[in-house]
């Protein structure tokens, strides 16, 4: 097998991307603190055509050159946006009909492998800062807890690699409702 040159991969551009009909999957990073992490957030969330990346409480935004080195411009075609207070965005966007599933180990978590989508639902996928994971008042009030199994001697993920993760699993799990 040959590897695809640059010409082989490259995509649409940013105007055509923001153009096209996005996944009814959204993102919200809740005090998120690495920069590099948002950033590697936002570029996954280009990947799966995620309608929308919610930067809360102190996960930092663009424009950051940290930011901008995993985002890979990805912060430029992916539409974000700011809120101070995660849990009330939460509780907003659950009246507005999203289901809400939140990435943490909790006793009564289902497996990522076992979420199943609705065709219809819209979806907000919740990851929580690197060491306290996600706001147990936002935990209280989801639809659904996902967890990713692991099977080391580690008992998490980093959380642009588990949030990346579970973007793929919900991306083809929304998506065979999309076709």
């Amino acid at each position: 097998m040959r590897k695809k040159n640059i010409v082989e991969l490259t995509r649409c551009t940013v105007e055509e991307y923001t153009s096209m009909k996005k996944l009814p999957l959204m993102l919200l990073a809740d005090n998120v603190r690495s920069m590099h992490n948002v950033g590697s957030l936002l570029r996954t969330s280009d990947a799966f055509l995620v309608e929308e990346v919610v930067l809360a409480g102190i996960t930092g935004c663009p424009p950051h050159p940290e930011i901008s080195k995993s985002a890979l411009g990805a912060e430029e075609s992916v539409a974000w946006r700011y809120v101070r207070d995660a849990y009330a965005e939460v509780v907003r966007l659950k009246q507005e009909g999203w289901r809400i599933c939140v990435l943490e180990q909790v006793h009564g978590s289902i497996l990522l492998e076992d979420f199943r989508a609705t065709s219809g639902e819209k979806y907000l996928l919740v990851a929580g800062n690197e060491v306290s994971g996600v706001d147990q008042r936002i935990v209280d009030i989801a639809d659904v807890v996902l967890e990713i199994p692991q099977w080391g001697t580690k008992h998490s993920l980093n959380v642009s690699v588990s949030g990346g993760i579970a973007l793929y699993v919900l991306a083809m799990e929304i998506g065979k409702h999309q076709r």
